[in-house]
């Protein structure tokens, strides 16, 4: 069998592990099948990541991470909802935070993996989201 050129970074299965995380939580009818996928990621995480120990910056780059998934999960499911509360403009400003946290759960690694260099600045209407990295 041939290997595998593009494999997932360790910040993007991080990533993914937040966002399946959530439809767990969100999204019940699919509870096992969601919980499947997390176990294989955590142990692929668990076969990729080799550190002395994390550091504070990273575990807050995960955090901040998680986070922005969150919001980004409200966002667009009020948008969908034609609630009038969700944002796309926002959605947009909250991807780039989650690539700089990505970026930054990667520099903290043994192996740096690849980078995203999409960051976008957030619109100054939503500076308050800024990370204060």
């Amino acid at each position: 069998m041939k290997s595998r050129k593009y494999l997932p970074t360790i910040s993007e299965l991080i990533d993914r592990l937040s966002i399946v995380q959530l439809k767990e939580v969100f999204i019940p009818e699919h509870k096992d099948e969601y919980a499947q996928e997390i176990k294989d990621i955590v142990e692929d995480l668990d076969e990729l990541i080799y550190w002395e120990k994390p550091t504070g910056e990273m575990i807050r780059a995960i955090v901040v991470l998680a986070q922005m998934n969150l919001h980004i999960w409200h966002n667009e499911s009020n948008f969908r909802a034609g609630k009038g509360e969700g944002n796309l403009e926002l959605t947009h400003g909250l991807n780039g935070i989650r690539n700089t946290a990505k970026n930054k759960i990667e520099e903290n690694l043994v192996e740096v993996g690849r980078k995203d260099y999409k960051i976008d600045c957030i619109a100054a209407e939503f500076e308050d989201w800024e990370v204060s990295w």
